[in-house]
């Protein structure tokens, strides 16, 4: 019996895991590089080893270190959780000979499906050797890892080898192996997955179909269960095919087969030899703990002859702390609450926590289950709607406006969702009378009335910038209370403010940090009564959209060399993504502040184009 498990992976991930050993009564480890020394897995698990630096090639990538950190803690087992080293068959070898136990499959089995190449072979398909123009569009893939680290789609010849260099630099940070391929890439198809859990008797379950086919980045951002609108010839053909995948090389323990359905035919694209981000969903509709029964292969027992029953379907929504309106930039800073009502969430933070620019910037998963589909897109689109998420932007609004989609709610959607309706899901929305709602409980206490005034008092004014827009509120204090133009102010405090529009009453629970204030499902910034000089850039200016380190400078960029608009300069390192920043004109280099392992901050400048 296992009695302690290191947990080799941060954030969600970890904490995910160690809740389930805290039912089982297995004590836990974590480990945690300094720029997590106060996250939440840290926190939660029975005991914590630092593993020194902050650079995932430095920590969770270090086997060696993560070894040493189970056997100095005591642990007897240890989970690899889902990404960082949970694929690598060195790590699990390294784990199995230090006398510990691998919660995973074999080495052998990792070694043969975890590269992508290795196991497109082995299902008899082979990568593009060559390219050519008529090959177009190709994605180029990370072989080893997953999670849209080190994936690019070409659709230009001229952009390959560019694309191919920044798909191994962002692999090789993610996974530590900078391998990766071409194969030729499928649009308008739906990304379908098989979970398959199998034991050391030779059982395999093939539990259902998944549906990942919204996805930003080829990273998932919605997943359902079962897959929508298959018909049951198909979804038997792919769980029969994920079966055979497992039983063809001796498969141990949770792994998911996936494939990409177009026009009815089902492509195999690779298999995940670990448990997956969406697993929640497939708990929900079996009715398993899937972390639970990875444990109990672990420790040799045998899965019962026949599969759990599915019922009903589950959705699960990943919260990232990105801003999708802008190139899904990541977002950082304290998390001041985070509260989703009547949905399992899955998080690595806590109200206060940090969000920093080391890692990936996936807040939490929200996951329902109901009946029918129809009631759990309805359910997780309520509940995402009516949740308090206070602190950096986040993809929240994205999510609600994606599950209420026609595409969505009727199964119609494809790998190129975002691709046409981004713009849509994007534009911004705030409530009108947010403001006025943040002005009026900011106003609560401040006013207070001499015995000798006989005067109306003057008009208040307050201004709050809203989705990028500046909004002036204008209210009075009066003898009978705080009122506005057209607004019955029924109730004003500093937390709840109640107005009466129109003879409906609207409640706005206001709360503010510093000059952030988010009333009713609004952010807001507080605006200085005067307004302060901005700071002077140069046009052609190019600044830092995010925090981040430059990782890489265009070959034989300098002061005085001639660009053209759009052309790559530099790339920016956040949250284990690259991002691309383009000259904005074409002209002259005349200021180049950006070098390779520089660390800078949101609106750092890093060069100027003179344009011509």
């Amino acid at each position: 019996m296992i009695d302690s498990v290191l947990v080799a992976n941060r954030g969600e991930i970890a904490c995910r895991i160690v809740r389930t050993c805290r039912e089982l009564g297995i004590r836990t480890v974590a480990v945690h590089s300094d720029a997590d020394a106060d996250a939440l897995h840290a926190r939660v698990a029975d005991a914590a080893v630092r593993l020194p630096g902050s650079a995932s090639a430095d920590t969770y990538l270090r086997g060696d270190l993560i070894v040493q950190a189970a056997l100095a803690a005591g642990a007897d087992a240890v989970h690899p959780g889902y990404g960082f080293l949970s694929e690598n068959a060195g790590f699990a070898r390294a784990v199995l000979d230090a006398g510990l136990t691998w919660i995973g499959p074999p080495p052998e089995a990792i070694e043969a499906m975890a590269s992508k190449t290795r196991a497109k072979k082995l299902m008899g398909l082979e990568p593009l050797a060559t390219v050519t123009a008529e090959d177009l569009p190709v994605l180029v893939k990370a072989a080893a890892g997953g999670g849209g680290r080190g994936m690019r789609v070409v659709r230009d010849l001229a952009d390959l080898d560019a694309e191919l260099t920044a798909a191994r630099a962002e692999a090789l940070a993610a996974f530590g192996d900078d391998e990766v391929f071409v194969e030729p890439y499928v649009e308008g198809g739906r990304h379908v997955e098989v979970q398959v859990l199998a034991d050391t008797h030779g059982t395999v379950w093939t539990l259902g179909t998944r549906d990942c086919t919204l996805q930003r980045r080829h990273q998932k951002v919605i997943e359902e269960a079962p897959a929508p609108g298959l018909t049951p010839e198909l979804a038997d053909s792919l769980e029969e095919t994920a079966r055979r995948a497992a039983l063809a090389v001796d498969y141990v323990g949770a792994g998911t087969v996936e494939f990409l359905v177009a026009d009815g035919r089902a492509h195999f694209l690779e298999m995940n030899t670990r448990l997956q981000v969406e697993h929640p969903v497939t708990e929900a509709v079996f009715g398993i703990d899937l972390v639970a029964l990875q444990i109990r292969v672990a420790e040799g027992a045998a899965l019962d002859g026949e599969r759990p029953r599915a019922h009903g379907h589950a959705i699960e929504a990943r919260l990232y702390a990105e801003d999708p309106a802008h190139g899904w930039a990541p977002q950082t800073g304290t998390l001041h609450r985070l509260a989703v009502p009547d949905v399992r969430l899955d998080t690595g933070y806590t109200d206060g926590d940090t969000i920093g620019v080391h890692y990936d910037p996936m807040l939490a998963k929200a996951v329902v289950h109901a009946p029918t589909r129809a009631e759990a897109v309805r359910r997780l689109a309520g509940a995402l709607e009516r949740a308090e998420i206070h602190g950096p932007a986040t993809n929240r609004d994205l999510l609600v406006r994606s599950l209420r989609h026609e595409e969505f709610t009727t199964a119609r959607m494809d790998t190129g969702f975002y691709d046409r309706h981004l713009s849509a899901l994007t534009e911004p929305a705030s409530d009108p009378y947010a403001p006025l709602a943040a002005a009026l409980a900011d106003a609560h206490g401040r006013s207070r009335f001499g015995g000798w005034r006989n005067l109306p008092s003057q008009e208040q004014v307050k201004r709050y910038l809203v989705a990028g827009e500046e909004h002036e509120v204008r209210y009075r204090h009066t003898r009978e209370g705080l009122t506005a133009d057209g607004v019955s102010v029924v109730h004003a405090d500093a937390r709840l403010v109640i107005l009466e529009v129109a003879g409906v009453r609207r409640k706005f629970a206001v709360s503010r940090y510093g000059d952030q204030v988010y009333a009713g499902g609004t952010a807001l910034t507080a605006l200085p009564r005067f307004r302060e000089p901005a700071p002077d850039h140069a046009p052609g200016s190019l600044l830092a959209p995010m925090p981040g380190t430059v990782v890489r400078v265009a070959e034989g960029l300098a002061v005085g060399s001639s660009v053209q608009a759009g052309e790559p300069l530099l790339w920016l390192e956040a949250m284990k993504m690259e991002h691309k920043i383009t000259a904005p004109v074409s002209g002259t280099l005349t200021a180049l502040h950006a070098t390779p392992g520089r660390q800078v901050e949101v609106g750092t400048l890093l060069a100027v184009v003179q344009a011509l």
